[in-house]
């Protein structure tokens, strides 16, 4: 009995996307096999996952492959499995609509529209849309799919040509079987119905998938006779299932034996990454805490690192045998983009997430894998350290903040641009020894971004007795500073925060200026909480910082970005006692107490400070007014 067929229109990105995969890849055409088998492959890790507590799903249908099906004749290829299956909701979400399969991200990786020739494996890959892949070969696609426990099966079918049609229908066995109609093949071109094509594409592309690729093959063979010995001389064409792949899980192989294509495949096979990895950790360990490990350290971040809810790239088995995906209990949040296979053989297969976080075995395997992994990154050459900073030092500094034990290892692998550097990185151990003799600690100063850190007033000091200062633009460095503390024994001391006590203050003079500092401090009073003499400036009028314990104006602004209640701090103003227009204003002052002009010095001097430091003024247009009409009683003058 067949259900309703219902036909949909595909939105207008995801039949923008389907053009872009049907006319780009087609230099590339045989990764959607690649992609289909390793959905394959996902399907029934699923469902062996879920068959540890419902070992009912498996029915009498234990035996794990994907079976692939080519037709000549009919030029049509069918990749089956028995794996987990769908739902028809689940088909609507998953393949109807797309919406679970990047396209968003995808698109605006190619910079939006009519951008077909940037189309690589690496991007299909990297945004999860590999099933689409399947319409470079394909005038058709049609999919059964039945979900493991549910009696009903769901059928899809699209040309790929804006619409599809998706209907309940009846399918005996669960699993997904999907029924490519290939196009016609055209001169030199691959005929992916032919045996040896398939072949030489799953060894290149699958081969260390864990289940049994098969497909049936014609061989020639002997006729046995009555007592079924071979009869001379004569032979018989029969069909004969043949698994194409070794499933050799390469994590167990010795580390020497395993080439970097053979690393490379495996990678793509575990993350759907088309890129190579940007380095790997290979262990074997034995003796009392027994367990092998492939991890890989990815070139590019995927699109969802970033998202409130990332993927854990680590997978674990028990004996080759698949336990579950996303194992969050094998590495820390700072390092969830690492890829790759724990292979534990004392765990139980029956293990839940519950009972791994109260493992020792995992704990102890998690301890070692973190250690392992920032040796690994310690050991990186230059150029690929800095790859991998670029791509994951947001979400590694974290570990300051979360990884208690390693806080100093992962402190040493910290780069920063500096005042000093030249727009190069700059670990924190060649700043400390880059410092002055009498320097006792390290400057640094947070902001949106590097040129308005480098054109900030509060370094002119610093800059005029030649003190390096770290320039830190990432939002997570607020959390690293006040986590940290110290570096080598040198504390932390903000730019911008509390007095640097590079040079004594005047005091004679500062005494010329207190009554006009009060003054100022009265007429600001809901701005400010104190105005006092610069020990930041130079050359610059005026700036506003903080007391050495007060909120950073950054984190404020973070904070608020992300739509926390925070309550305003109050900052303090200081002004340059060498600034030739704070004594002009000071000669006003002392002269007429209560002249007009006094208010709009006032106010001006707290925009300038505001200004300076990249904020947003309460009344631009005041300022503006204020401005033109001090320049045209220059210009008056």
């Amino acid at each position: 009995m067949e259900g309703k067929k219902e036909t949909h229109q595909f939105k207008t990105e995801v039949q923008q996307l389907m053009n872009i995969i049907i006319h780009s890849l087609y230099s590339h055409r045989e990764i959607f096999l690649r992609e289909l088998i390793s959905n394959a492959s996902d399907a029934i890790d699923k469902l062996r996952f879920r068959s540890q507590t419902e070992p009912e799903l498996l029915g009498n249908d234990a035996e794990m492959k994907i079976r692939i099906t080519p037709d000549k004749k009919k030029r049509t290829l069918e990749i089956a499995d028995n794996g987990i299956g769908m739902t028809y909701d689940e088909v609507v979400e998953n393949i109807g609509t797309i919406a679970k399969s990047g396209t968003a991200g995808f698109l605006e990786a190619l910079g939006g529209t009519g951008k077909q020739d940037v189309v690589t494996p690496e991007l299909i890959g990297q945004f999860g849309v590999g099933f689409y892949s399947a319409f470079i070969v394909a005038d058709k696609i049609t999919l059964i799919t039945r979900a493991a426990g549910h009696e009903k099966a769901t059928k899809w079918e699209s040309a790929g040509d804006g619409s599809y049609t998706i209907e309940t229908v009846d399918k005996k066995t669960r699993g997904t079987t999907i029924l490519l109609k290939l196009k016609k093949v055209e001169k030199d071109e691959q005929d992916f119905t032919e045996e040896w094509t398939i072949r030489s594409i799953v060894k290149k592309h699958s081969d260390f998938v864990a289940y049994p690729i098969v497909m049936d093959v014609e061989k020639t063979e002997p006729v046995p006779d009555k007592d079924g010995q071979p009869e001379k001389d004569k032979t018989q064409k029969v069909i004969r299932e043949e698994i194409l792949n070794s499933m050799k899980a390469i994590w167990t192989r010795d580390k020497k034996e395993v080439t970097e294509e053979e690393h490379n495949e495996f990678y793509r096979h575990i993350s759907h990454d088309w890129n190579p990895p940007l380095a790997h950790l290979h262990l074997k360990l034995e003796g009392t805490t027994e367990y092998n490990a492939l991890l890989y350290i990815p070139s590019k971040a995927p699109f969802d690192l970033f998202t409130h809810e990332p993927k854990h790239g680590i997978q674990l088995y028990s004996k080759r045998v698949f336990i579950m995906e996303n194992c969050k209990e094998l590495m820390p949040q700072y390092l969830a983009f690492i890829k790759g296979v724990v292979d534990a053989p004392d765990l139980n297969l029956n293990v839940s997430r519950e009972i791994l976080q109260q493992d020792a075995l995992v704990r102890n395997i998690k301890k070692n894998l973190v250690r392992k992994i920032l040796d690994l990154l310690a050991g990186l050459e230059q150029q690929k350290y800095e790859t991998f900073y670029g791509e994951f030092g947001h979400i590694f500094k974290a570990g300051i903040s979360q990884d208690f034990d390693n806080k100093e290892k992962i402190a040493s692998l910290l780069r920063y641009k500096t005042t000093h550097s030249a727009g190069l990185y700059s670990s924190l151990a060649d700043y400390v020894n880059r410092m002055k003799p009498d320097q006792k600690e390290i400057y640094y100063i947070t902001g949106d971004s590097l040129t308005t850190l480098l054109n900030s007033p509060h370094l002119e000091r610093l800059k005029e007795k030649d003190l390096e200062v770290l320039l830190m633009t990432d939002p997570i460095d607020e959390w690293v500073i006040r986590d940290l503390q110290e570096f080598e024994k040198k504390t932390f001391k903000s730019a911008e925060k509390g007095d640097l006590d590079l040079d004594k203050v005047d005091d004679k003079k500062k005494d010329e200026y207190t009554a006009l500092f009060d003054f100022i401090k009265t007429s600001l009073d809901e701005k400010v909480k104190e105005v006092k003499p610069s020990t930041h400036l130079k050359d610059s009028l005026a700036c506003l910082s903080g007391d050495a314990y007060d909120m950073s104006a950054y984190m404020e602004k973070i904070l608020r970005a992300s739509g926390q209640d925070v309550p305003k701090t109050k900052r303090v103003m200081e002004l340059n006692m060498d600034h030739p227009l704070l004594s002009r204003i000071k000669s006003i002052y002392e002269k007429d107490k209560d002249a007009a002009v006094l208010k709009d010095y006032t106010d001006l001097l707290f925009d300038i400070a505001v200004i300076a430091e990249g904020g947003k003024l309460d009344n631009p247009s005041r300022f503006s007014k204020l401005i033109g009409d001090l320049m045209v009683g220059a210009i008056d003058d």
